[in-house]
């Protein structure tokens, strides 16, 4: 009867998580599908006939998942919020950097740490809780685990973003030498930075996802050397600041711009090179940890093993069982 008590307790927070999570999915689902057919009509009629339905079939009901995303990052946004514009607009770079540039970008990363501060809580209560009591050791690994959970976010986008920045600091190189053959055949800067994103979309996707952007914002009237210093801003690699730079003052003193952009692909594929040397002469130092914590343990055994045992049976041959 003890055991059936004990063993009752025990289950019924998990019970009650396991209740209180349906539920709220139960009433986000609701709310997510609860658009009437009418605006549905309206925002197909808004939307061109050849993105929103090319086949001129009944169109599918988005995902729940994602309708939910949409309409409750929001709200679950406002408390992390920025209180000023300077902070703001640093969110919107880190996130510009990862490759995110949509307006509710930033809503929807505030929203994912709302709920996994949120998610971390009732996971830690609903777990710790019930095996270790309501202890300060339990409250520190409740707070812990919410804490993991609210950065973690933070910490996939320093990936994302590490990883896209790599990709262009590898594809630069090769697309400069392709910008500087369509310059020197007579192309202008527009037409060859153009060239170079249709080019490159196999090869670096970062990096022509980008040069597009700078080609769309040309195309809208945007002046240049802004346009170009926004490039290098936003995707945090220091060879595109250098590459806007350059182009910045190769057009305002007049100078030639093919012969500036071979001097840069130069220089870069110089500094590329060094980094790979620094990275080869590094290799030899970190070795020496891995070498002296697993591999020269196993090797001292092999080799001293034997002429250790012979040791010690002819010098205690009492405590080797010798007579």
């Amino acid at each position: 009867m003890f055991t059936e008590v004990s063993l009752l307790e025990t289950l019924t927070p998990f019970a009650l998580f396991g209740m209180f999570a349906a539920l709220t999915w139960w009433i986000l689902d609701w709310v997510a599908t609860a658009k009437p057919r009418a605006l549905e009509r309206l925002d197909e009629l808004n939307r061109p006939r050849s993105r929103a339905n090319p086949d001129g079939l009944p169109s599918k009901k988005t995902d729940a998942v994602t309708k939910v995303l949409e309409k409750a990052t929001p709200a679950l946004a406002k408390p992390l919020e920025p209180k000023s514009e300077e902070e703001l607009s640093r969110l919107k770079l880190k996130l510009a950097a990862a490759g995110f540039r949509s307006d509710t970008a930033s809503k929807a990363f505030l929203g994912l740490k709302f709920v996994g501060l949120v998610a971390g809580l009732l996971l830690g209560g609903g777990t710790f809780f019930p095996f270790f009591g309501a202890t300060q050791q339990t409250m520190v690994m409740t707070i812990g685990l919410a804490g993991g959970l609210f950065y973690l976010p933070d910490l996939a986008l320093w990936l994302i973003a590490r990883s896209r920045q790599k990709a262009i600091f590898l594809g630069l190189p090769d697309a400069l030498d392709l910008l500087v053959v369509c310059v020197e055949a007579g192309l202008g800067l527009d037409q060859a930075l153009r060239r170079v994103a249709e080019e490159t979309r196999k090869t670096c996707r970062a990096l022509a996802d980008e040069l597009n952007l700078v080609n769309f914002q040309l195309q809208m009237g945007r002046p240049r050397a802004e346009v170009l210093r926004e490039l290098g801003e936003r995707t945090g690699v220091a060879d595109l600041r250098t590459l806007a730079a350059v182009l910045i003052q190769a057009e305002k003193f007049g100078s030639s711009v093919a012969q500036a952009l071979r001097t840069q692909s130069d220089a870069m594929r110089i500094r590329r090179r060094q980094i790979a040397e620094e990275k080869a002469a590094k290799t030899a130092v970190q070795l020496i940890f891995p070498l002296v914590l697993f591999i020269f343990p196993g090797i001292f055994v092999v080799l001293v093993g034997p002429a250790a045992i012979t040791m010690v049976r002819e010098m205690f041959p009492i405590m080797s069982g010798g007579k």
